[in-house]
């Protein structure tokens, strides 16, 4: 977020692109206080300010809520049968979210009845907008019955004034004597992520024994007011109410990210890919799931959630849904986003009669950055001579994601009749909404591959200045565009994207699928440059 992007006019496209956002909580502006200069604050209007939180801590994206990243994040409790007060029924498996908190969950064939919603309604930007209509029961959505859950979990928890003890090592598995902190190494200065803090406790652990520079994130307000309460200054702690992907998306790269039960509560489509490109090039994650639960009923190979029961302390219970994927699974969709598993542990539960056990999964983002086509079709013959731009400023080097995965520098096709330098401002203008003219545009080169039967060529272009901020635009197949520090560049870029920063700066460590290199212009004479005004 910049000064140029907070303001009421650069929100208006949003609208346009059907895209809404609900009004924010005063904890959500709290959050939003810490990511937005105080000067750009007064700036705004009160509808616009909204609007602004609104895109910065809770998005709608496609008229869909973001998911939750809450939990209660106590060592993975034993797992064990029980029934509800809301039901006779008994012998179900159950998934508590903390052995001193809560009683055991079950699963459950159907969401129950939730309350009636009303979307949000505000004024910006001349117009009336709303927020998602979810319908007469917004439970039936899954990612917004997890958040709905978890927010009601943390605030039955406020109510009760539940006690919980302080930390002296993490356990990461139902028993005991399982694996702890050893797992980690030495954290002294690094920057470590906590997804799905709770109340905080592994978090502040971590930065006060080991000196760590700690973000505790949760989506549930009530578990970061939870956090927030119990540890109002612990140094290098920082808790932040937001929702995982939002937050992975806008922060600087990690050197260690972990979870304790929480990424099962989290589509991994859309948490994996985030997670892979905020870890820094030899990054670690660490994280336990549930594999299989108290009744024996075991992962699937299908990346679907299923329903359980969370049962609260003291009576009731609440309905979330989890992926409960099989070891296997777990492997491939984390390959397929970039990351090498390097280790799996078994953590069952001690107890007799208690079938549940988790996986204690040990991953890296691998030190040199991947790059891959975008798909296994070559270019049509008119679209195969194509241009891609280099863009270094203050806050890194800008990239956008394509619909199919790979990050990408801006760039496109040559048009009949564009010079090279035409058409390297064209393309950035079309799918960022920056501006440059022809004669600040250098050439670095040209690459020669082929891909099926179709010769393809690529030239590399420099951008020396440009004017306003990068932002998606409507139709355009690469979006999500923001800069990246150079030493920590996300893996998958598109292989075209990969060659032409190997060929401008060769130290980067990229791999890429070879080819044909002719320089035009020495690229030790392209120094970074600063953006134009």
């Amino acid at each position: 977020m910049t000064t140029t992007t907070a303001t009421a006019a650069y929100w208006e496209p949003v609208w346009a692109g059907g895209r809404r956002y609900r009004q924010v909580t005063d904890t959500e502006a709290a959050l939003l206080a810490d990511r937005v200069t105080q000067g750009d604050l007064r700036s705004l209007p009160d509808p616009a300010y909204a609007v602004v939180a609104c895109r910065l801590v809770y998005r709608w994206m496609d008229d869909k809520p973001a998911s939750s990243t809450a939990s209660d994040n106590s060592s993975p409790p034993a797992v064990r049968s029980g029934s509800s007060p809301r039901s006779p029924a008994a012998g179900r498996p159950v998934i508590p979210s903390s052995i001193s908190e809560s009683a055991p969950p079950r699963p459950r064939s159907s969401p129950p009845a939730g309350p009636s919603y009303e979307p949000p309604t505000w004024t910006c930007c001349g117009a009336t907008h709303s927020g998602p209509d979810l319908g007469v029961n917004p439970l039936d959505d899954t990612e917004q019955q997890n958040l709905l859950a978890w927010k009601a979990y943390g605030e039955h928890h406020l109510r009760r004034g539940t006690p919980l003890p302080e930390l002296d090592r993490i356990s990461w598995g139902p028993a005991v004597d399982g694996p702890g902190d050893d797992l980690f190494g030495d954290l002294g200065g690094l920057r470590v992520l906590d997804i799905g803090c709770g109340p905080g406790r592994h978090a502040a652990h971590l930065a006060r024994t080991y000196g760590a520079q700690v973000d505790g994130i949760d989506a549930s307000a009530s578990q970061i007011e939870r956090a927030r309460a119990r540890y109002p200054d612990v140094p290098g702690l920082r808790l932040v109410h937001t929702d995982a992907v939002e937050h992975l998306g806008t922060s600087m790269p990690y050197d260690v990210i972990y979870s304790l039960s929480t990424l099962h509560f989290l589509d991994p489509h859309r948490l994996l890919p985030a997670l892979a490109a905020s870890l820094k090039p030899g990054g670690r994650l660490y994280f336990t799931v549930l594999h299989t639960n108290s009744a024996g009923d075991g992962p699937s190979s299908t990346v679907a959630s299923r329903p359980e029961i969370l049962r609260l302390a003291d009576g009731g219970d609440l309905t979330v849904h989890m992926w409960v994927l099989t070891t296997e699974a777990w492997e491939e969709l984390l390959t397929r986003y970039g990351l090498r598993v390097r280790g799996v542990t078994v953590l069952d539960a001690p107890d007799k009669g208690n079938r549940a056990s988790y996986r204690l999964f040990q991953v890296q983002r691998p030190t040199r950055i991947s790059s891959r086509p975008r798909t296994t079709k070559p270019p049509v013959p008119q679209a195969a001579v194509g241009v891609g731009t280099v863009l270094l400023g203050p806050r890194g080097l800008l990239l956008g994601r394509h619909r199919l995965g790979t990050w990408e520098l801006p760039g496109g096709t040559v048009e009949p009749g564009e010079s090279l330098r035409e058409t390297a401002v064209r393309e950035l203008a079309e799918e960022t909404g920056l501006y440059a003219d022809p004669e600040d545009v250098r050439l670095l080169g040209m690459f020669l591959d082929r891909v099926g039967d179709v010769v393809r060529i690529t030239f590399g272009t420099l951008v020396t200045r440009w004017r306003g901020e990068p932002a998606d635009q409507p139709e355009e197949s690469v979006g999500g565009w923001r800069w990246w520090p150079l030493d920590a560049l996300p893996p998958d870029l598109f292989e075209c994207s990969a060659q032409i920063l190997t060929a401008w700066r060769p130290d980067l460590p990229i791999d890429h699928a070879p080819a044909h290199f002719t320089p035009v212009t020495d690229p030790d004479s392209t120094a970074p440059v600063r953006p134009g005004t």
